[in-house]
Formats: C-alpha cells, sequence, structure tokens
C-alpha cells in the first residue's frame, strides 16, 4: 500500500506527459493578453481619439505596454500550431478576419484603418508553417526557438529602416520602402499608414518561436505544473480571443460615447 507522501513524491518525479485535452495554461496567458490589450486600447481612444488627460499613458511606459501584450499573443498564437488539425483552414479564418477588419476600419475612419495588423501577420504566419508542414519541414525545438526569438529582436526595427541591438545598429537601404508593395513584409512604402502594423518582419519570427518550442513540448510532452494551472475567467476570454479582438474597440467607442466623452 503506497502512503499519500509517497504518492505525492511519486507524483512530483513523473516524467513529463503528453496532453489529452486543452491546455487551460495557454488559454489563461492568451486570455490575460487580451485582457491587457482591451485596457491598452481603452487607454489609447481616451487619450489619442477623445483628448482625455491621461499623463501616465506615455512615453517608455505605452511601448512597453504594448509589446508585452503582442509579444505574449504572438507567442502563444505560435504555440497553438502544434495543438491545431488544420494550420491551412486556421490560417484562412484569421486572413479573412484580417480583411474584414481592414474594410470595417477604413469605412467607419474613426481612426488610421487597420493594414496588415497582428490579425493578418498571424494569419500569413499560419499559413507559411502550414505549407512547411505540408513538406515536413515546419519549426521545432528550443534551440531554434531561441535563435528567432534572436533574430526577431535583431529586426525590430527593420519597418523604420534600421537593423540592429542596443549596442549597435545599420541603417537599411531607402531603396526597400520606395515601394507601397511590402508593407505586409515589413518595408513600408511612402505614405503608409496603419493603427495597428504587425508585418511578418520582425513580427512572423516571434510568432514561429512560439511554433517551434510548441512542436518541441508536443514532442517530449508537457510537466504537470502546466497540465494543472488554470484561471477560469481568463480561460474564457483567451478561447474567445479573436471574437473579443473583432469586437472590443466598436464596443470601447459605443461605451465612450454612452458616457458622453
Amino acid at each position: 500500500m503506497v502512503s499519500p507522501a509517497s504518492a505525492t513524491d511519486s507524483t512530483r518525479r513523473a516524467p513529463w506527459t503528453h496532453p489529452t485535452g486543452r491546455v487551460r495554461l495557454f488559454d489563461a496567458a492568451r486570455g490575460f493578453s487580451v485582457v491587457s490589450m482591451v485596457l491598452f486600447h481603452a487607454c489609447y481612444d481616451a487619450a489619442f481619439i477623445y483628448g482625455l488627460p491621461l499623463p501616465f499613458f506615455s512615453g517608455a511606459l505605452v511601448a512597453v505596454w504594448r509589446a508585452t501584450i503582442a509579444w505574449t499573443f504572438l507567442a502563444v498564437s505560435g504555440w497553438m500550431c502544434s495543438f491545431s488539425r488544420n494550420n491551412l483552414a486556421r490560417a484562412g479564418r484569421y486572413l479573412a478576419v484580417a480583411a474584414l477588419i481592414f474594410v470595417a476600419t477604413t469605412l467607419a475612419a474613426v481612426d488610421d484603418p487597420i493594414s496588415f495588423g497582428i490579425v493578418f501577420c498571424i494569419g500569413a504566419a499560419t499559413l507559411v508553417d502550414a505549407l512547411l508542414e505540408r513538406i515536413h519541414r515546419e519549426p521545432q525545438g528550443v534551440i531554434l526557438a531561441a535563435a528567432l526569438v534572436a533574430v526577431f529582436l535583431l529586426c525590430l526595427n527593420v519597418p523604420r529602416s534600421s537593423l540592429g541591438g542596443p549596442f549597435f545598429s545599420l541603417a537599411i537601404p531607402e531603396a526597400c520602402y520606395s515601394t507601397p508593395w511590402f508593407a505586409w513584409l515589413g518595408f513600408p512604402g511612402p505614405g503608409f499608414v496603419s493603427g495597428d502594423y504587425y508585418p511578418l518582419v520582425p513580427f512572423a519570427l516571434m510568432y514561429g518561436a512560439g511554433i517551434a518550442i510548441g512542436r518541441w513540448f508536443k514532442r517530449v510532452g508537457y510537466p504537470g505544473w502546466m497540465l494543472r494551472a488554470h484561471c477560469r475567467p481568463l480561460e474564457w476570454v483567451g478561447r474567445h480571443a479573436l471574437p473579443v479582438y473583432v469586437v472590443h474597440q466598436p464596443a470601447l467607442i459605443a461605451l465612450f460615447g454612452l458616457l458622453g466623452v
């Protein structure tokens, strides 16, 4: 007969296992980033569309807050490729929603239209992964994930015509930004504007890092704490991340209208 203490010790020493259902931690992580996004956009709308005084919403805080939202969402969404039964269909859904967002934000004209935003980035990167799956060359592994994160950081300023890190910077030739046809890739042409700009370079690299580490975990299994962790409210938001993303800005604008801002 095994004592409760022995059973607990045995559980702690148990090898990593493969999940049999949803890994609720990822729903919660995605839900947290979505809630953070809604709060960020509420502050953005208040400060830059309605002109309300928000002295805290400026400078480094805005940049860091935006990065924590987007980078987390991209990495977790990439990780989910290892759970998807059909990444090609998943890519199609994201790209269709991205097109609808562009049309809606162009017609609404409340702020700059969203061209090549984060939903487009996820859809395009998922499409690339789905095609790589077809030829059995999909990214996977911890080393590759780390390399993709490193390249992502080096390429952060590519849309602003430079390459490098905190200790060096290389200017990218202006000719790369002379045409309007490569904004989706990370080389915005003259006059390009977008209210939410996440081109493939650099942001698909963070998504790719999520893909690579997710497939590594799919092969070796997950530690127990990752399978046990959960937070029901955030999980619900995480499972409905795309609908929340689509409706949150119109909902915020309606709320500001009701408040008479």
